[in-house]
C-alpha cells in the first residue's frame, strides 16, 4: 500500500509541474505584446527607430503598477530570448508563459515585416513610438 501511495504522490507532483506555470495577466500580456512588437521592429532593422528604455519602463509601470513589475517583465522577456537562442540565462527570471506568448507575437509580427517591410515598419514602428517603447533617431 505504501508503494502505491508513493507512486501516486510522485505522479501527482510530476503532473502538476506544467500546471504550475501561471497565466499572464491581461496587463502583463499587453505589455509583453508591445515589447515584442518593438523588439521585432528593431530586429528587422526598420530605419529610424531605437529603443526608449525609460519610456518602456514607464509604460510597463503604468500597465503593471510599478517600475519593479515592469522590470520583472522586461527581465522575463530577456530570459526568454536568451533561452530561445541557447544562451545562458537566469532561470529565476524565466517564465514559460512569457516565452510562449512572446514566440507567438514575434512570429506574427516578423511575418508581417518580411511580407511588407515598408508598411509594417511604419505601422509597428509608429505604434511603438506612440506607446513610448521606441523613439526616432
Amino acid at each position: 500500500m505504501k508503494i502505491k501511495l508513493s507512486a501516486v504522490a510522485m505522479l501527482a507532483t510530476l503532473a502538476s509541474g506544467p500546471a504550475q506555470a501561471a497565466a499572464l495577466t491581461e496587463a502583463e500580456a499587453t505589455f509583453l505584446d508591445q515589447m515584442v512588437v518593438a523588439s521585432v521592429v528593431l530586429e528587422q532593422r526598420c530605419d529610424g527607430y531605437e529603443i526608449d528604455g525609460s519610456g518602456s519602463v514607464q509604460l510597463g509601470a503604468r500597465l503593471l503598477g510599478s517600475p519593479d513589475a515592469a522590470m520583472a517583465m522586461i527581465d522575463a522577456y530577456a530570459a526568454a530570448i536568451k533561452a530561445r537562442d541557447g544562451d545562458s540565462y537566469d532561470p529565476g527570471k524565466f517564465r514559460p508563459e512569457v516565452s510562449d506568448a512572446a514566440s507567438k507575437t514575434f512570429r506574427r509580427v516578423r511575418t508581417d515585416l518580411i511580407r511588407n517591410p515598408k508598411r509594417a515598419c511604419a505601422d509597428y514602428g509608429e505604434a511603438s513610438m506612440d506607446r513610448g517603447l521606441l523613439r526616432r533617431y
